[in-house]
């Protein structure tokens, strides 16, 4: 064999055992999350047999229905029995709706997802250039207040700032709609396709709805933009000191080179990939953390959801959708880590 062909097949069997120990890593954690939300189940004093059959059944009735649950097994087979369900898809039926949970999680993620997304997009949009033109000023009345924002952001909290959001810009200004995702009279009016009521609105030529959905949308949304931006602003501005200490922005300075260029070219580009991990990051938190916000908004999410099984003692979608959601944060902390690796090689 050719040392061009030798190399290659190192290079090839370093890049399979690169994803065989990722697929490893993501199968274990995912059972550890099974684990997690299995024996959360059984530990918190909510009998869901009661739940199922009501706290005026028959010992004979609720004798029955556990059996059928399959809760008078051991508990290491229902274990077993529990994980072979959610690898078929089967997170058992809500006792609040009567469906399976997993229509409900296809039915209510879409709506989180919606928001989360433009959430983060209004946090990186302005994040990033707030942390870049801080570090930029360290030290002036401009890095203060860029300071003072970002820690608003972790210290106000969700529901208070949305009240307040509502009060002003829906009850006095009259700029954003009401709580909910849409207008009640257009309320079932877009046919659904890809479940993002935006998108939905545009495929079918439904300004009205599209205009509509957006007036819904863009407070919540904003303020989950506001915290992912405390996050992405804060970790930008420390990446950028460090970037802005290095001898080489130094010899730029030296040689001349415009702010715009030492700022954007020089010492941001090597931060991007850093900041790949944090906008994952911040993005999954915006996934799971979004329970308040829904709350307040009457949005109808999985935060929301999750909210209203709780009150009802609905165990089967409390975990369906803690499992979902620890599952999405699984999938885009590793994906992060993949992008990482594949634009850095030295990460690899």
């Amino acid at each position: 064999m050719t040392a061009a062909a030798l190399a290659f097949g190192k290079r090839f069997s370093r890049r399979i055992r690169s994803i065989a120990g990722l697929l490893v890593t993501v199968a274990i954690t995912f059972i550890g999350l099974l684990a997690i939300t299995f024996f959360i189940g059984r530990v918190i004093p909510i009998d869901p047999v009661l739940a199922v059959v009501g706290d005026r059944a028959s010992p004979e009735t609720y004798e029955a229905a556990r059996q059928a649950m399959g809760l008078d097994r051991p508990l290491f087979f229902q274990f077993i029995s529990y994980i072979w369900d959610v690898l078929n898809g089967n997170l058992g039926r809500s006792v609040s709706t009567g469906k399976p949970v997993v229509q409900d999680l296809a039915k209510v993620f879409p709506a989180t997802l919606e928001m989360a997304t433009i959430g983060i997009m209004i946090g990186v949009a302005l994040g990033v250039p707030m942390g870049v033109y801080a570090a930029w000023r360290q030290g002036s009345w401009v890095d203060q207040v860029i300071r003072v924002v970002g820690l608003a952001g972790y210290a106000i909290p969700a529901f208070w700032l949305g009240l307040v959001g509502l009060v002003i810009f829906y009850a006095k200004l009259r700029w954003v709609g009401p709580p909910g995702r849409i207008d009640l009279i257009l309320d079932g009016m877009v046919p659904t396709r890809t479940g993002l009521l935006l998108i939905d609105s545009l495929l079918a030529g439904d300004m009205e709805s599209f205009v509509s959905a957006f007036r819904h949308i863009i407070l919540p949304a904003s303020i989950l933009g506001f915290f992912s931006l405390a996050y992405i602003s804060r970790m930008t501005r420390s990446f950028m000191l460090e970037q802005l200490g290095q001898e080489f922005i130094l010899t730029a300075r030296v040689k001349g080179a415009p702010p715009r260029v030492i700022l954007w070219r020089h010492a941001f580009r090597p931060i991007r990939i850093q900041l790949v991990t944090v906008v994952g990051l911040s993005y999954a938190a915006l996934l799971e953390g979004s329970v308040m916000i829904e709350s307040v908004f009457s949005w109808p999410g999985i935060g929301n959801y999750l909210t209203t099984a709780l009150l009802n003692a609905d165990m089967n979608a409390v975990l369906g959708g803690t499992l979902v959601i620890g599952a999405v944060f699984i999938t885009i902390n590793k994906g992060s880590d993949l992008l990482y690796s594949l634009l850095d090689p030295r990460a690899r």
